[in-house]
């Protein structure tokens, strides 16, 4: 047993480290609540984090997509060839119902001073022009929709010998014919009109993306209606749709009709002049369907095959 000196030692050795451990034993030994509290923060701040970083990412697409550059714009002149086709014409009031078999069929070219005379006078359905406007939708911007017009021309080649078959003056015909300006003179020559709805593909060649010297392949598909201007003169009879100041479309008798349906590709490179401006080479191939083409006291339906060459020159904006 301790002497008593060593016992008042003991004591106040007890007396003096208390304190301590009582602090000792706190920090040791947290409230419960305090862990639960700490770990609710930091999934807070790992939520806020995250929903800040979609936000960052959204704001970078709506710039990329609202910045300057998402649109863009061409104008140019193209080149039509056609494939052989077969052109139904019917004209019940005539006895006529008969069949011109794979006529052969041109564009109509203007020479380069009409073609400047009709731009400088803005005549801009005289030439054989084509239109496209479109918007990327991707941030990289290589892919788009658009909308195009392709005012093509066609006009069936006179003096060529087609056969024809069916019914002309309620008589039975089948034999070859020359095609002359009287007996068999079909047009759509202001003219064959495309107006599709693309989606486009652009994929980078060469050069600084969207600068000077940039370098591009382009692809687009597309369908949309056919709005043809029919001028025809068969067996001496010439069609008549009324003045283009009056009517101009889309109803029967207008200049211009719905008369169909078309469809198509298009290849082709996009080459960055300066800036915002660029070239465009392209080669289309078309397949239209065209019903109810007016002609005198009837109609004439045909499907058609078209390959087209368009040089273009347009801007981003």
């Amino acid at each position: 047993m301790p002497s008593r000196p060593m016992q008042r030692m003991l004591l106040n050795a007890i007396v003096l480290l208390a304190p301590w451990s009582m602090g000792w034993g706190q920090v040791a030994a947290p409230e419960p609540g305090a862990s639960a509290a700490s770990t609710a923060s930091t999934a807070s701040t790992a939520s806020t984090a995250s929903t800040q970083a979609q936000d960052a990412a959204q704001a970078s697409f709506d710039r990329s997509i609202n910045d300057g550059g998402n649109w863009y714009f061409s104008w140019g002149f193209s080149r039509q060839q056609y494939a052989p086709s077969d052109i139904h014409v019917s004209q019940p009031g005539l006895g006529n119902d008969f069949t011109v078999h794979q006529a052969s069929a041109t564009d109509f070219a203007p020479s380069l001073e009409d073609t400047i005379k009709s731009t400088l006078n803005l005549e801009l359905t005289n030439p054989q022009e084509n239109v496209r406007i479109g918007k990327f939708l991707n941030p990289e911007k290589t892919f788009a929709v658009e909308f195009s017009i392709d005012h093509s021309k066609y006009n069936t080649d006179i003096g060529q010998s087609a056969r024809v078959s069916g019914t002309i003056n309620n008589a039975p015909v089948d034999g070859n014919t020359v095609l002359s300006d009287q007996y068999f003179n079909y047009a759509l020559h202001n003219g064959l009109n495309h107006l599709m709805v693309n989606a486009v593909w652009l994929h980078h060649l060469s050069g600084a993306q969207q600068q000077p010297g940039h370098l591009q392949s382009i692809s687009r598909a597309g369908a949309g209606i056919l709005l043809p201007h029919a001028e025809n003169t068969i067996f001496g009879k010439e069609n008549q749709v009324g003045p283009k100041s009056e009517k101009i479309c889309c109803g029967s008798g207008d200049w211009w009709q719905i008369n169909g349906w078309t469809a198509g590709v298009e290849v082709g490179v996009r080459y960055t002049v300066y800036k915002s401006i660029y070239l465009e080479l392209t080669q289309k191939f078309a397949y239209g369907v065209l019903r109810n083409v007016p002609v005198y006291q009837g109609s004439a339906d045909q499907t058609i095959w078209m390959s087209e060459q368009v040089l273009s020159t347009g801007f981003r904006f």
